[in-house]
């Protein structure tokens, strides 16, 4: 049986997700100059000194808001470029990572974060490619190369040609996109 004091705690803490989901929903519509804490307040369903009372300012749930969906995205895609601690078919593991990564690259979410923080890229998802680029090296799996290297272009490989296509077609075959990075990343840095 829970005490009162820990379904009190549990309470707020859930109204903070609530708003800061609520915020990041808003923000992502509405853009940070046009949108208004009461708005969030009622996408929330809270009133609106609730919202002041978890987060003090519009600023501070700016930021907060855009720091929680950041840290979901950023486990997310570490836990798919994880797939290539031990790879066996290392063709098909670039493919699964590759899917994983660009699926997560082109939602909504991950592409209302970049538009609200004007962010192209994170420096994390760079290193973590990178490590396991490397340790591919080290294995003979991967020509020597800089692995920081082969981390940018792998990512570019996914990630141009989505933007390029995403802009002129209203559905883009992630498939192809990721067959065709994979090839090419494979071509210049397979082992």
């Amino acid at each position: 049986m829970s005490s009162p004091r820990r379904t009190a705690a549990r309470g707020r803490i859930d109204k903070r997700a609530a708003i800061l989901d609520a915020a990041f929903t808003v923000f992502a519509r509405r853009g940070y100059d046009q949108a208004c804490v009461q708005e969030i307040a009622d996408e929330a369903g809270v009133a609106k000194p609730t919202v002041y009372n978890h987060l003090t300012d519009k600023e501070t749930l700016f930021h907060h808001a855009t720091e929680t969906v950041a840290e979901a995205v950023r486990t997310e895609s570490l836990a798919v470029v994880e797939r290539l601690r031990e790879p066996g078919d290392l063709h098909v593991a670039l493919a699964e990572v590759g899917i994983g990564l660009l699926r997560i690259y082109a939602d909504d979410r991950s592409r209302a974060l970049r538009r609200l923080t004007g962010s192209a890229g994170c420096a994390w998802i760079d290193e973590a490619l990178a490590d396991r680029f490397a340790r591919l090296c080290l294995a003979g799996r991967l020509r020597q190369c800089d692995p920081a290297v082969a981390a940018e272009q792998f990512l570019a490989l996914l990630t141009g040609p989505w933007e390029g296509r995403s802009r002129q077609e209203s559905t883009v075959d992630l498939q192809a996109i990721v067959a065709a990075a994979v090839d090419t990343f494979l071509r210049a840095f397979g082992g």
